[in-house]
């Protein structure tokens, strides 16, 4: 008797993740970078650049001399520091005539926690088609403030994060570790 299986069959049989290995680490590397993209993005809107004073000394890692302070800029999280759209791109945006500001303010309200959530959602797989077409959707707006102001490049940057957004969205099925899935 023969054997009727190809090299090639036999290649991909005998592999240790399956013949479509390459399409499911083809998702997970997708996956974790628009996971890690939409979260860290999204604690980036709770940041701020605070002056404090510290004692003299200290910031070079030697002993402080009492009575002397210094000012020294550091970068802190939090709650009050929270900014969906930072003010300056916020002021632009309120002076253009197809930006409504109550749509505005929303958004500007709920794109950090938005942007945490999908990302979440996203690096633990947890309805996954939908944490990426909310991710899609999201920078796809991003997009549109950004051709409002005609900022060309930030267009161009979101252009490829939609792009990833529907590989990985074309890739999901491939999706081998999630926590919920919708069928």
């Amino acid at each position: 008797m023969t054997d009727t299986t190809s090299p090639s069959e036999t290649s991909q049989s005998n592999s240790c993740c399956g013949p479509d290995s390459a399409s499911f680490f083809a998702y997970l590397i997708l996956r974790v970078w628009l996971g890690l993209r939409a979260f860290v993005t999204g604690i980036e809107k709770f940041s701020a650049t605070v002056t404090k004073e510290v004692p003299m000394g200290v910031e070079d890692g030697g002993v402080a001399i009492p009575g002397l302070v210094t000012e020294m800029k550091v970068k802190e999280y939090g709650f009050s520091h929270y900014q969906g759209v930072p003010q300056p791109l916020y002021e632009k945006l309120a002076e253009e005539p197809l930006m409504p500001g109550f749509a505005l303010t929303l958004y500007s309200g709920v794109l950090g926690y938005a942007l945490i959530a999908v990302g979440i959602m996203i690096l633990a797989g947890i309805y996954s088609r939908i944490a990426l077409l909310v991710s899609g959707l999201i920078w796809a707006s991003l997009s549109v403030g950004l051709i409002l102001l005609k900022e060309d490049a930030g267009i161009a940057w979101l252009g490829m994060h939609v792009a990833l957004t529907v590989a990985a969205l074309v890739l999901v099925k491939h999706n081998r570790f999630a926590v919920v899935e919708s069928k």
